[in-house]
């Protein structure tokens, strides 16, 4: 690790569950799984997950392929 944090959120406890499941079954830490997750997770161009809703476009300008 180059610069470990411990977060400061509360998550559902179902979440905290799957996750540990997920990472016993491929046998990585949570954490592990919390990093891996984050580095792999598709995201649009807007940098939100594909599977989330699209953040409001009003106002944006839209731009032209070269």
């Amino acid at each position: 690790m180059v610069d470990p944090v411990v977060p400061g959120w509360k998550i559902e406890r179902s979440a905290k569950t799957r996750i540990e499941s997920m990472a016993r079954n491929a046998n990585v830490s949570a954490a592990v799984m919390l990093e891996l997750l984050a580095e792999h997770v598709e995201l649009t161009d807007q940098g939100i997950p594909v599977w989330m809703p699209e953040k409001d476009r009003a106002g944006e300008l839209p731009i032209e392929p070269t």
